[in-house]
């Protein structure tokens, strides 16, 4: 290691794995290797994989051993993500911690930006940008309009302190960060806890960064250096096909996080009132399920008379007339 390099702060790159295929994993590696920022390891850590997947992170541990490790829980045992993002972070020797999934790939200069912009901040503990929700790596032309970037919720650029965040995150008003847009201190991350481990799946993210963004002050940038696979079989589909999870829709796993976000506020000793009024806000389908869906059915209702009334208008009113009508129906 040359004495440039030292000087750099080591990144740790984390990549949990799960089965993960040869095609999308072996680019989400690369896409760490392509960094113009050189000073990182990076630790591949193995959920229980039963497929070429443990081959694979194997192979590039022993061809780059200064580089790549392959980090396992204890009898190659399936424990699920958040425990296995832990097993990362406890192997982890650098100074930030990075975290990619094995369908996802970042930009070129992801790490570069964001360590200088850390370094600039000193008051943040964590940096994050919107992320690209990446249809089209299929290539395909129905696929080349649908990528958009996930909501950050406030002016890009700008330091936010606790608990904002979590304020907005609660109104609808913001995203989580996707978990690949993230560089962190690595204090802060032992500081939180890390990931809760009775989330194995669903809501991982999310109960980990209200964790984060409770207490620390976090830089949001205007970069957006990562990309996130949408395909049929990321957790995200899985959970939707299996019935378990529609982000759309009042579901079971948002109940089992948003109750677990109360009793974690209890603990935490939160008082403030805009936290509390917002969570109250989103466990309201849950405390009272009758209201909840009474509302739904008159919301839907008003839909459906908006609907009827337009397509009626359109066919028999004078333009200016339902131009008008338009206006006061906001149709």
């Amino acid at each position: 290691m040359t004495e440039e390099m030292n000087k750099k702060p080591l990144v740790s790159c984390i990549i949990i794995f799960l089965n993960a295929g040869e095609k999308f994993f072996i680019e989400a590696i690369e896409s760490i290797f392509a960094q113009t920022y050189d000073n990182w390891e990076l630790l591949l850590a193995d959920d229980g994989s039963t497929d070429e997947s443990t081959d694979i992170a194997l192979r590039y541990a022993q061809q780059y051993p200064e580089k790549v490790r392959y980090v396992e829980h204890e009898g190659h045992q399936n424990r699920g993500m958040s425990a296995t993002r832990n097993l990362g972070v406890r192997n982890a020797k650098g100074d930030y911690i990075a975290l990619l999934d094995a369908d996802d790939i970042w930009l070129p200069q992801k790490l570069e930006k964001q360590v200088a912009i850390l370094a600039a901040q000193p008051e943040a503990s964590m940096v994050y940008g919107s992320t690209l929700m990446w249809y089209n790596w299929t290539g395909n032309p129905e696929n080349a309009q649908r990528d958009y970037g996930r909501l950050l919720g406030v002016k890009a650029d700008t330091l936010v302190k606790p608990p904002t965040l979590i304020k907005i995150f609660l109104k609808g008003k913001a995203e989580t960060p996707g978990i690949c847009s993230v560089l962190m201190r690595r204090e802060l991350v032992q500081d939180v806890g890390g990931f809760e481990e009775s989330f194995r799946g669903m809501f991982e993210d999310q109960a980990f960064f209200y964790k984060v963004c409770l207490k620390a002050s976090v830089f949001i940038e205007s970069g957006c250096w990562d990309r996130y696979r949408q395909h049929p079989n990321s957790c995200c589909y899985v959970a939707q096909a299996q019935g378990h999870y529609n982000p759309t829709q009042w579901n079971s796993a948002q109940l089992i996080f948003l109750n677990w976000l109360e009793k974690y506020l209890s603990e935490q000793g939160v008082k403030d009132t805009e936290i509390w009024q917002a969570l109250n806000i989103a466990l309201f389908p849950d405390h009272h399920p009758n209201l909840y869906y009474l509302s739904k059915g008159i919301q839907n209702w008003k839909e459906r008379m908006k609907r009827f009334i337009k397509s009626i208008a359109r066919h028999t009113l004078p333009a200016p007339i339902l131009s008008e009508l338009k206006a006061i129906l906001r149709l």
